[in-house]
């Protein structure tokens, strides 16, 4: 069973976090965390923090999962180290290369506390047998080479001017909203002016015109508990389309915001 939970009202106070309906007074055994990036807002958690979730894990013997799911593309700030280091007993670090490579190759990692190693090998190979043989190999020999790490500085590069181009052109033909959340990652945050057409409205105009974009919303632990400080938002990638078609999307986008 999982139960979403604000972050804020994890770290409240430091006290466990019990289940909000649950028949047994069991408190949460695991906590999955962003710290690198956080979706959908972008930001990295601050360091207070990242100690406040380690000392809640020891507090109540769980553990915290942390999903380094794009922490390598980062562009205005310098790389920000894993929690696990903090400590290896009670962090999980997760790992993987669906964003840096391709999502169809299905690889990601595990560094476990030693106590979860055995545990987490049994599962897996009843849930699937095992990754492919051939992926993995490819991968360790990029690694091993190098060239897995020359590759991500190229998406890097690529990844931070098509996040240039999206601000400049919002800036010029949707001046009134701001973007935010976009000194790393694949993913922008479009906050949206008083006065708009509320988020739903605008994703489906969005599909209609042929752009996939999700809501601030759609990320919420609950469907109409955004905070009043909040202003409605929408969440945009910028890494998918391909470059013949990036301009074309830019310019859906503006035309959508402007509509």
């Amino acid at each position: 069973m999982v139960t979403p939970t604000r972050l804020s009202a994890l770290m409240a106070a430091i006290r466990p976090i019990r289940w909000a309906s649950s028949v047994s007074e069991k408190c949460f055994g695991l906590a999955l965390l962003t710290p690198a990036h956080q979706y959908p807002l972008g930001m990295p958690l601050r360091a207070g923090r990242r100690v406040e979730a380690v000392d809640w894990a020891r507090q109540v013997g769980g553990y915290l999962l942390e999903d380094d799911y794009d922490g390598e593309f980062r562009y205005d700030r310098h790389a920000i180290g894993a929690m696990q280091a903090l400590d290896p007993d009670r962090v999980v670090y997760a790992g993987t290369a669906s964003k840096s490579l391709a999502s169809g190759v299905r690889l990601g990692w595990l560094a476990l506390p030693a106590a979860l190693v055995g545990p987490v090998m049994r599962h897996k190979r009843l849930a699937d047998g095992q990754s492919g043989a051939l992926e993995q190999l490819t991968l360790a020999e990029l690694i091993d080479s190098g060239g897995y790490d020359r590759h991500v500085r190229r998406s890097r590069q690529l990844l931070r001017r098509r996040r240039d181009r999206l601000v400049e052109v919002l800036a010029e033909r949707a001046p009134r909203v701001r973007v935010t959340g976009i000194s790393a990652g694949l993913h922008a945050v479009l906050e949206l002016p008083e006065g708009s057409p509320g988020e739903d409205e605008l994703r489906s105009r969005a599909l209609r015109s042929g752009l996939r974009v999700h809501t601030l919303g759609w990320s919420r632990a609950g469907g109409d508990d955004r905070p009043p400080e909040r202003p409605p938002a929408l969440v945009i990638g910028y890494g998918t389309p391909p470059d013949h078609a990036f301009e074309a999307a830019l310019d859906a986008l503006c035309a959508l915001l402007e509509s």
